[in-house]
């Protein structure tokens, strides 16, 4: 009996034991899942930091639509200076840049050469001279004989064909020496258009020859943009309508007018060439325009009152298209629906609906914001800041 209550006791010690470590693993459980669920509250409840001018306010702007057209600026009018002759290149000073105006002298092919030829042609047609003078005293003399009856009319026959033959030798040295006359006018080379050079293509000193690239001079007075449009788009383009363009590396605008369309589409891509014509403004201007500057803008505008956003601020990365605002402090994915796309000012916007006036919308230059993030501003002065997590 004594026996049975001390296995009783100690089974009862046992029991206690074993449920005291089971309520600490318990509580231990409980304490981990606690310290998840607020690591993981802690999480998506991350702040970042924007500043001012990263969000602007969606609102009813001006926008422009019209047919999209991107090309480089061309000068209406330029000319490429080539060697008439071959020699050395002399007296060459312009460079890249540099002002001339048409009939100025540019440089001069050495004519020390040509001058001798021109020589020696002359000489040619003074002695092919001499040989008619010869033949014509020979056929007067024989016609006198013929006319008397001393000698027959074939020897006159054959005296008047030397003479023929030696006006024709003559004449062909007089052209020989108007050839050589000219070539020693080719050597001084002029500019053909008033204009800047812009490329300098050989050197003085440099042995050039015929037809050789010695300056080209352009007209910047007058540029015009060589835009390429589909067949459906350039039926609806008529001469005389309007652009908007923008040039590269400018913020400001300069309009343009159509001045020509090509009758002919391009072959393999069918699209068609249309040629818009513009004033340089000049070295006066804040925006003197170049030949080769990359050039966008509308044609054919129209304008229209529209809720619209900066392209770059509509994300496509989810199924329907949204954008980011800030509502409530939080990032907010909103949905919306894209329209007309066009310019507000200088900038590309889309047309959108689902946005409300006003609403906070994160500029595109922000990355992908996850919903729920909250959202503190830094006041930052200049260029837009990156997102940056908070510490």
């Amino acid at each position: 009996m004594k026996r049975g209550i001390q296995w009783a006791v100690a089974l009862l010690i046992v029991l206690l034991l074993a449920g005291g470590v089971l309520r600490a693993l318990s509580a231990r459980q409980a304490q981990q899942q606690a310290m998840a669920t607020a690591s993981s509250g802690a999480k998506d409840q991350r702040l970042v930091e924007l500043a001012e001018t990263d969000v602007f306010k969606a609102q009813t702007r001006e926008v422009t639509q019209g047919l999209a057209v991107t090309g480089a600026l061309k000068a209406v009018n330029s000319a490429m200076v080539k060697a008439r002759v071959a020699g050395e290149l002399q007296g060459l000073t312009l460079r890249e840049g540099d002002f001339v105006k048409a009939g100025q002298t540019v440089a001069r092919i050495d004519a020390s050469d040509i001058q001798s030829r021109v020589r020696q042609a002359r000489e040619q047609a003074q002695s092919a001279r001499a040989q008619v003078d010869m033949a014509q005293r020979q056929y007067d003399n024989n016609k006198a004989l013929v006319d008397q009856g001393f000698i027959s009319k074939t020897a006159l026959d054959t005296s008047l064909a030397s003479l023929n033959a030696a006006q024709s030798t003559h004449r062909a040295a007089q052209a020989a020496t108007d050839i050589a006359a000219k070539a020693v006018e080719d050597t001084v080379l002029k500019a053909p258009i008033s204009g800047q050079v812009s490329q300098r293509l050989a050197q003085p000193g440099e042995r050039v020859g015929l037809d050789s690239k010695i300056l080209e001079i352009v007209d910047l007075s007058r540029l015009e943009l060589e835009a390429s449009l589909s067949a459906a788009d350039a039926m609806e383009v008529r001469v005389g309508q309007r652009a908007e363009l923008q040039i590269e590396g400018s913020a400001q605008t300069v309009a343009a007018t159509v001045a020509r369309i090509n009758p002919s589409a391009q072959a393999g891509s069918r699209s068609v060439l249309v040629y818009l014509s513009m004033v340089n403004p000049g070295q006066a201007s804040a925006l003197p325009l170049r030949q080769g500057l990359f050039a966008q803008g509308t044609l054919g505008t129209a304008r229209s009152a529209r809720l619209a956003v900066p392209v770059s601020s509509v994300r496509t990365d989810k199924p329907e298209p949204y954008v980011q605002t800030v509502e409530n402090g939080k990032v907010v994915h909103r949905a919306v629906t894209p329209g007309a796309r066009g310019m507000a000012g200088n900038e590309p916007v889309l047309a959108l609906t689902g946005l409300p006036e006003d609403t906070l919308v994160i500029r595109g230059q922000i990355g992908v914001l996850r919903e729920g993030t909250l959202v503190r501003f830094t006041p930052v002065a200049g260029a837009p800041a990156a997102v940056k997590p908070a510490p």
